[in-house]
């Protein structure tokens, strides 16, 4: 099981870094679908986060079916459903079909964001899931990564639909080597224990998990969808050189993650370390909005290093929420973890959009900064336990 358990990680890694490519990389060639498309920067924005749209729906049933058939159905059957959309955007014009192609595999897609979480919860015992919680969270930056480096000069040079093309080849990959090589673990983790008929929802500091979580969202958005459009259109740049930027962070990204799970799997804790990275995250948006405000260099200096910290907690609470769920309501809570997510996602990317439109890019951030600052007094904290306890950790 030492070995086996990693491969398992392993494919719901690469389940998810290859629907990431597809469902969150397309903001990273904004710029070209503005033109391509001949639309407005908030219509642009709306087109690049329509995977969002079908996230929303589709988590929660996802999660069932985890829950009832396991891994291996979900992340075969979504993860290569999405690859078929993907590839069918290519075959249509009209916004609004594009919209709801890209919104139906984003819902197919989204498949991997529950099986992935299923498999840390499922095959690591509790002193080591932060650890590998943070090793399969890393599945969106690479994920990021690889849309920084490759979307933008593959639009480029093959235009968007060689960029549709491309995410639907690596999804179906992905997809086919999850239904090949994804096992049952041989036995139940320590604190598995039998199924729980009781709601893991009337615990409070679940809802409190997910509103913290849903916070930090605004930021991580408004930081992805529009840094790449920011440093095009008030700094110059080229869209090729501002990707790379955005691929460097999105390493970085992934190497704090793990790092993060590191150090809670150390302290036994999730929500204290969740909080101070909180607390740095409004730091970095705070001089982020005075960068842009003054457009000096503090911009893209601290759009590099916001692209990094408002995602470095997001582990944290994913496994905090399915370790509260318990292994009968993990797929359907983890599920609505990342649907409140989602939703505030759709609502920040046109919000931000119509922000930035007015007063500027520095006022789309200043909100994602006071979204970060009330979501301090709600992460639980206090009365917190120790994570390889029996029961959940915050109170």
């Amino acid at each position: 099981m030492t070995t086996k358990r990693w491969v398992m990680l392993g494919l719901g890694v690469n389940a998810h870094t290859s629907v990431t490519v597809g469902i969150s990389g397309l903001p990273l060639i904004m710029p070209d679908i503005q033109s391509y498309f001949g639309v407005s920067l908030p219509v642009a924005g709306i087109i690049c986060n329509a995977p969002g749209i079908g996230i929303l729906f589709s988590l929660v049933l996802w999660g069932v079916l985890a829950d009832r058939r396991g891994e291996k159905l979900v992340l075969g059957l979504g993860v290569g459903a999405g690859a078929v959309l993907f590839a069918a955007v290519t075959l249509v014009t009209d916004i609004w079909a594009v919209v709801v192609l890209l919104a139906l595999a984003g819902a197919a897609g989204s498949a991997a964001l529950v099986g992935g979480g299923r498999i840390v919860l499922r095959w690591f015992d509790p002193p080591e899931r932060g650890v590998a919680m943070g090793i399969r969270q890393v599945s969106f930056t690479l994920g990021m990564a690889i849309a920084a480096f490759v979307l933008p000069p593959i639009s480029r040079a093959h235009g968007i639909t060689g960029v549709l093309v491309l995410c639907a080849v690596i999804a179906l990959v992905a997809a086919v080597l999850a239904v090949a090589f994804l096992a049952e673990p041989p036995h139940a983790v320590s604190d598995a224990g039998p199924a729980s008929t009781v709601s893991p929802y009337r615990q409070p500091a679940l809802w409190r998990v997910h509103a913290a979580a849903a916070l930090h969202v605004a930021p991580q958005f408004v930081v992805s969808t529009y840094g790449v459009a920011c440093l095009v259109t008030v700094y110059g740049w080229d869209g090729v050189g501002a990707g790379q930027l955005f691929g460097v962070a999105a390493v970085a990204g992934a190497a704090v993650r793990i790092l993060v799970g590191r150090w809670s799997d150390r302290t036994g804790l999730r929500m204290a370390p969740l909080r101070l990275l909180a607390t740095g995250s409004a730091v970095v948006m705070a001089l982020l909005t005075l960068g842009e405000f003054t457009e000096s260099w503090l911009g893209p200096a601290m759009l590099a290093l916001a692209a990094v910290i408002t995602v470095a907690g997001n582990g944290l609470a994913y496994l905090s929420a399915g370790e509260l769920a318990g292994p009968g309501w993990a797929g359907r809570v983890l599920g609505t973890h990342n649907t409140i997510q989602n939703s505030v996602a759709l609502a920040v990317t046109p919000v931000a959009g119509l922000l930035i439109t007015g007063p500027g890019y520095w006022a789309g951030f200043a909100a994602g900064l006071a979204c970060t600052l009330v979501s301090l007094p709600i992460i639980p904290t206090r009365g917190e336990r120790h994570a390889s306890a029996e029961e959940g950790v915050p109170s």
